[in-house]
């Protein structure tokens, strides 16, 4: 497994001392070429040969060394700061040993790191964002948004709330006390760091009594259980150019209550900023920020709902070492393609049955071509679908001057998914807007329907002629969708289609699901999804071994239960010093109970462990909680979910299981001129991931 920190610099060796022992220097905040805010958390090994107090450390030939500190190991742990952005080089040295050197990448504290350049516009939030106090931030103090760092503590009382701590010096009456998951009985108040990193509001949350004293990164508080807990928020829509005035919240006495420290960002928040790049970027920068106040924790667990699952599917693929274990609920693989294939087929299905044909198909018929499990859905998804209409879901925070409209405003702020991701995708160099990776051409909408003869032929043959596509704006159009080639190839290169592949691999997954396909208003949170992930994880990996699949209904189980499940599954993981791959110590370390079920439903839950597998009826299971599908699953695509634009091959009769006549055989040629989608090939230009902890742009 990939831990934070174990990234190292260049060692210098000068000629003819290969037998002297040699001093190595790391990184234990971030990545060296990542740094961020003029500071960085840095190692010194030792050699046993070697006294700790005879090394010196320069940054730049600036002398550092009495930042540093012996550890019990002998070796040297320090926080350096006074960095200058760009490169900075860091050497040690010691009487006899070779010298070691890390070159430390500095960037500005408001960013970017990797995401790109920053977006505009951009409206702070400070002013509205609540702190645990309930007090607010004040106005920002520069165009980054950016407010001064503030800690506050807040205690828990004895009738179970929490509350600001009077003062520092003076423990209330009704202060209570608690014991951490290492045993450890401590008053139970969470020191509170609140400012601004990346332009997002922070917050980071800990067990710790200030009588003792102001927190080290080489000495952990006895409050501190040494685990991380990383909140990301959901949503998406109108998720862009805003600060945002909500992190995912941070006093989680479920959590702080066993000595988990908890930290989030409001741009961790997809419901603020629906860009899985950012959103990494601002993780790193916020740990980064946690492990030089308080040390490296010996694991970090993302946790997330929705837009959550998102961010942690993501960043664990995309930016590994940043999570080590991650409780994905109502998940999705990705925002891009797991979410907008499904929901732009959703707006089409919607406007044709509601617009273009209002009395060719019963609902039954409509509810069959989306494959969703109620007909409600087509509409509820539909209207989701807005997010990649440039005009629909603008933030309120944002003046309507500054926004796009075709005629009024064409150079305004465009509020959508693409436009938000310009820094990945580019701008299509005709009509300056970001390019799309977003296509519908070839599908045969309803061919599953058609098939099981829900619809005739010639409700099948309107449908695919009628539906059409999306213009620039994402408004309806008679033609097809089709992708932007350069797009799609950047999708698939960089992650931002989850590959699955990467850092995903090594990563253990707990993906449960408060079930809502049947949702009497429809629901986007389809269980579907859950398996999308899982097909990936099998082609990327040809297993899906690390990851455990829960269904429910709100009741049998807590997050702080999966919490626990994690802590041991990665306690064990971390201390097997066994053979074997990192999907082999995963797979072995796995907790015995901890398996693929789900819970029945009512007020008495039970545990039903079997295998998760798709269908509608075909296990205990799916009897309870069908698997239901999506527009493209019913024209035949797999549930990976993975194409963005299928490989085409001619109409073939062979498709449909019902008579066709000559004429509706050549009325559907002429449809599909260009041929039909033949989901068996890879789609074009679909391709491995380019590599992790990619940069964009010019940050």
């Amino acid at each position: 497994m990939a831990f934070m920190g174990v990234l190292v610099g260049t060692l210098a060796t000068p000629a003819g001392s290969q037998e002297r022992p040699e001093l190595r220097v790391t990184s234990v905040s971030s990545r060296p070429d990542a740094v961020s805010g003029g500071d960085a958390l840095v190692r010194v090994d030792v050699p046993g040969s070697v006294s700790a107090d005879k090394v010196r450390v320069l940054a730049d030939g600036r002398d550092v060394t009495d930042g540093f500190e012996e550890a019990a190991d002998g070796s040297l742990t320090g926080v350096v700061d006074g960095l200058d952005d760009g490169r900075n080089r860091l050497t040690a040295s010691a009487p006899g040993a070779a010298g070691g050197r890390l070159t430390l990448v500095n960037h500005p504290v408001s960013g970017p790191v990797f995401s790109g350049p920053h977006e505009q516009p951009f409206v702070c939030d400070t002013e509205q964002f609540k702190t645990v106090t309930g007090d607010t931030l004040g106005k920002p103090l520069d165009k980054d948004c950016s407010v001064k760092t503030r800690i506050d503590y807040m205690y828990r009382t004895t009738g179970g709330e929490f509350a600001a701590l009077p003062d520092k010096d003076e423990r209330p009456a009704d202060l209570a006390t608690t014991t951490t998951s290492a045993g450890e009985e401590v008053p139970y108040i969470v020191r509170v760091e609140t400012g601004t990193i990346n332009r997002a509001i922070y917050e980071t949350a800990v067990l710790h009594d200030p009588a003792s004293g102001a927190p080290a990164p080489v000495t952990r508080g006895p409050g501190w259980n040494g685990r991380l807990v990383y909140g990301f928020g959901g949503g998406c829509s109108s998720g862009w150019y805003i600060q945002g005035r909500n992190t995912d919240g941070v006093m989680k006495d479920d959590y702080l209550s066993k000595g988990y420290s908890v930290a989030s960002s409001t741009l961790n928040v997809f419901g603020n900023n629906c860009n899985d790049l950012l959103a990494a970027e601002t993780m790193a920068m916020v740990k980064e920020r946690y492990v030089e106040t308080y040390g490296r924790p010996e694991f970090t667990v993302g946790i997330g709902c929705s837009g959550g699952s998102y961010q942690n599917h993501q960043i664990a693929d995309n930016y590994p070492g940043l999570l080590d274990g991650i409780l994905s609920g109502c998940s999705f693989p990705d925002v891009g393609f797991g979410t907008v294939q499904t929901i732009s087929d959703a707006r089409l299905l919607d406007h044709y049955f509601a617009q273009t044909a209002p009395d060719a198909l019963t609902k039954e018929q409509q509810r069959a071509i989306s494959g969703f499990g109620k007909w409600e859905s087509i509409a509820n998804l539909g209207d989701g679908g807005g997010r990649i209409d440039p005009t629909v879901f603008c933030p309120d925070q944002l003046p309507e001057a500054q926004r796009y409209h075709p005629e009024d405003n064409p150079d305004g702020a465009r509020c959508d998914v693409y436009s938000h991701t310009v820094n990945a995708y580019g701008k299509d160099p005709k009509t300056g807007k970001a390019r799309r990776p977003l296509d519908n051409t070839g599908i045969q909408y309803g061919l599953q329907a058609l098939n099981k003869k829900t619809i005739d032929v010639d409700q099948f043959i309107d449908l695919n002629r009628n539906i059409g596509g999306f213009d620039d704006d994402a408004k309806p159009v008679a033609e097809r969708t089709v992708a932007d080639p350069k797009a799609v190839r950047t999708a698939y290169r960089t992650g931002r289609m989850l590959n699955g592949g990467a850092g995903l691999a090594d990563v253990p997954i707990i993906d449960y699901r408060d079930y809502t396909d049947d949702a009497a208003g429809g629901d986007i949170h389809m269980r579907f999804h859950s398996f999308s992930t899982r097909a990936r994880l099998d082609k990327a990996n040809g297993t899906h071994a690390n990851q455990v699949m829960i269904t429910h209904d709100g009741r049998g189980f807590t997050t702080a239960g999966m919490l626990a499940d994690m802590d041991a599954w990665l306690t064990g993981i971390k201390g097997d010093s066994g053979d074997g791959a990192p999907i082999d110590k995963i797979v072995r370390n796995k907790p015995a109970d901890l398996t693929d079920a789900c819970w029945t439903r009512g007020d008495d839950p039970k545990k039903i462990t079997e295998p998760q597998v798709e269908g509608i009826d075909n296990t205990e299971c799916n009897t309870i909680y069908p698997v239901w599908t999506s527009p493209r699953m019913v024209a035949g695509a797999d549930v990976a979910n993975d194409i963005v634009v299928c490989r085409k091959r001619p109409v073939d009769r062979s498709d449909y299981q019902v008579p066709v006549t000559d004429s509706q055989f050549a009325a559907l040629k002429k449809i599909f001129r260009g041929g039909v989608c033949d989901w068996s090939k890879r789609g074009v230009g679909q391709q491995g991931l380019a590599g992790t902890w990619q940069s964009f742009g010019s940050g």
